[in-house]
């Protein structure tokens, strides 16, 4: 690729070398490669995409090729890359020119062709701006990933999978950059200050938003780790309790979706069901042990327990959605459920899914207090009390979902807790959640191999 480039330049004027913007631009560039910020895996956060843009419409091919060259050797020697670790690390500055420089030539060479260079800033040419630009980021992502993937000896197809997170930002990325370009054409020099300014903003906000990203993944795995503690402290005590966890996270969020539901209310139910015991970790020990006669005390405690859950939740500050299903999982449809006595619609559609899956767990469970039913006799339970402890339409798209399947899943013997808390997904979950909010300032992205 790097080869091809040779005759295209041969083509256009090496006075762009030359030009003031062509250093000024090649500067910026620098910059924001050498504080581009790691956003996940090969995927780096920077402005330089705005020097390469800008280059394309005011420099020309020469200039639009040289920018990113001079860009990712400054960042090669200075980062001290060596031949070590990883297989390709002396290939890093051909793979990071081949993805850059290389379609910023072709992207410079086509708006030539078809412009020359931005002068007035007319519509059309920033419309054609627009695509190019487009082109030029499809282009980049191929060419990377595709290397990336032959070196690694990964899948292209895995390789070449769409940045879904990221498109919003690329999208606001293109259109500032042209709407720069179009003030620079307007007011030259006095845009040149203003296009400092962007870059310099750009890649600061960019260290802000990782930043931020790495500190909510640390305190994600904190409070995670706090509270699957929690459980497993529970099942010390109570050896039902994990299993137990694991069958009603696994039944709820099914529920959900044979309802219809989204994936993500399927997974808020899967987490409720979880974590919906965990307010037990206050009951006394006799209450846990199962055995004799409950005082009115630990009834009082039973019937708090809803509300110590919640307020746990709530006060990691992660779960707010969870901690009020949790609060609400032992609400009765009649209203004589704890600990508020919602009834109806005001006890929330997700707690009402925990209640079914909790209900029919227990009843299909081994338990000190009572016979374990079969899960024909808990479904005929569950339809007895439908309509007034339990929500009826959720009581029957279990009993469509049990149809059919087999004795493993319809009493939960396999659910297992560390499968279902699956706190590696939960964590980049609850750091994409937290960071979402701020994809305005990953502004611009540009994947270099590292």
């Amino acid at each position: 690729m790097l080869l091809v480039a040779i005759p295209l330049l041969l083509r256009s004027s090496p006075a762009e070398l030359y030009d003031p913007l062509t250093l000024v631009l090649a500067a910026g560039a620098c910059v924001s490669v050498l504080f581009a910020s790691k956003w996940e895996g090969p995927i780096d956060v920077s402005a330089a995409f705005v020097c390469f843009m800008l280059a394309v419409a005011f420099v020309g091919p020469v200039g639009a090729f040289a920018v990113p060259v001079v860009a990712e050797v400054v960042a090669f020697v200075v980062r001290r890359y060596r031949p070590s670790t990883r297989p390709y690390r002396a290939s890093v500055l051909p793979i990071n020119l081949a993805a850059t420089a290389v379609p910023n030539l072709l992207a410079a060479l086509l708006y030539a062709e078809l412009v020359g260079t931005l002068q007035d800033g007319r519509l059309a040419d920033l419309g054609l701006l627009t695509l190019v630009a487009i082109a030029f980021l499809m282009a980049n992502f191929v060419v990377l990933s595709t290397l990336l993937a032959l070196l690694d000896g990964e899948r292209l197809r895995t390789a070449l999978r769409i940045p879904y997170e990221l498109l919003p930002s690329l999208a606001l990325t293109v259109a500032l950059t042209v709407s720069i370009a179009g003030v620079f054409a307007q007011f030259g020099l006095a845009a040149g200050v203003f296009l400092a300014l962007i870059i310099v903003a750009f890649t600061y906000m960019s260290r802000l938003v990782v930043v931020a990203r790495e500190r909510t993944s640390q305190y994600a795995a904190m409070s995670w780790g706090v509270l699957s503690s929690l459980v497993r402290a529970l099942d010390r005590r109570d050896g039902r309790t994990a299993r137990h966890s694991a069958a009603v996270a696994a039944f709820a969020r099914d529920i959900a979706l044979q309802c219809g539901m989204s994936r993500r209310d399927a997974e808020l139910a899967h987490t409720a069901g979880l974590l919906h015991d965990i307010g037990r970790f206050a009951l006394p020990d006799r209450v846990m042990e199962r055995h004799g006669t409950l005082t009115q005390d630990d009834w009082d405690a039973i019937y708090e327990h809803p509300e110590l859950g919640a307020d746990l939740l709530r006060d990691l500050g992660v779960y707010g959605p969870v901690a009020e299903i949790v609060g609400a999982h032992h609400e009765r449809i009649d209203g004589r459920g704890y600990p508020r006595g919602l009834k109806g619609d005001e006890i929330p559609v997700i707690a009402r899914i925990v209640a079914v899956a909790e209900v029919y767990d227990t009843l299909t469970t081994e338990d000190t207090y009572r016979d374990q039913m079969t899960s024909f006799q808990a479904m005929t339970e569950l339809r007895r009390v439908a309509g007034h402890q339990l929500d009826e339409r959720f009581v029957e798209a279990l009993a469509a979902l049990l149809a059919g399947r087999g004795m493993d899943y319809r009493h939960a013997d396999l659910a297992d807790f560390d499968t279902e808390l699956a706190i590696e997904g939960r964590i980049a979950v609850a750091t994409e959640s937290a960071t979402s909010a701020g994809g305005l300032a990953a502004i611009t992205s540009k994947p270099t191999a590292r």
